[in-house]
């Protein structure tokens, strides 16, 4: 890979070591084909950029910059969406550390929790995500949503784990029902992970 360009980050899992939640069938087309999508599109629009700049030449720059922003903003999301998870065996199902304390703290517990985080999916407006995001500011947590990949996204506001909800995400397996996607990514969240980050992240 060239100097300055994405690559497709590799899964610290099997294909299908997320079953029964997520299906070895959906999880290779969203990562290989739609992952991959979003990296192509964002470095050949890099290369493209800098051979303008290099001969001299002009380019949509209004088109061009909103092209970027989001199929980068799809391939930073995913990454945070495929370390976020992990095989249901080693899930300890609810959040643990400094961030359970956090989460107890500000929501009252888990099941509040869970129930905002997958009402933000389930209500997003058209493809987009949900995401627990952090504010240094004010030291809370906050809920996004977050249109397509990269509408509605808060400046400054470090992502600590997110959850892609668009159809190419979970259509395989679950056609329509997208809530029943959703309870189903509970059992996979790697919660020692996003635990330590959020604790480093807050440091």
């Amino acid at each position: 890979m060239a100097k300055g360009l994405y690559k497709l980050p590799d899964l610290k899992y099997g294909y299908s070591d997320l079953e029964p939640h997520i299906s070895e069938e959906q999880l290779r087309i969203h990562h290989d084909k739609h992952h991959q999508a979003y990296v192509t599109n964002a470095n050949s629009l890099i290369e493209m950029m800098d051979k303008a700049r290099k001969d001299g030449t002009d380019f949509d720059y209004k088109a061009s910059s909103k092209a970027l922003t989001f199929n980068l903003g799809g391939h930073v999301l995913h990454d945070y969406f495929w370390w976020g998870m992990t095989p249901e065996s080693n899930s300890s199902k609810e959040p643990v550390g400094e961030l359970a304390e956090v989460i107890k703290e500000e929501f009252g517990g888990f099941d509040r929790f869970k129930k905002e985080f997958s009402q933000a999916a389930a209500t997003v407006e058209g493809s987009g995500w949900a995401a627990l995001t952090y504010c240094k500011d004010t030291e809370k947590l906050m809920i996004m949503q977050i249109e397509k990949h990269n509408v509605n996204l808060v400046p400054d506001y470090p992502i600590i784990m997110d959850l892609d909800a668009w159809e190419h995400a979970y259509y395989i397996d679950y056609r329509n029902e997208k809530a029943k996607f959703i309870e189903a990514f509970w059992n996979i969240v790697n919660w020692e992970e996003i635990d330590k980050y959020f604790t480093k992240m807050r440091k």
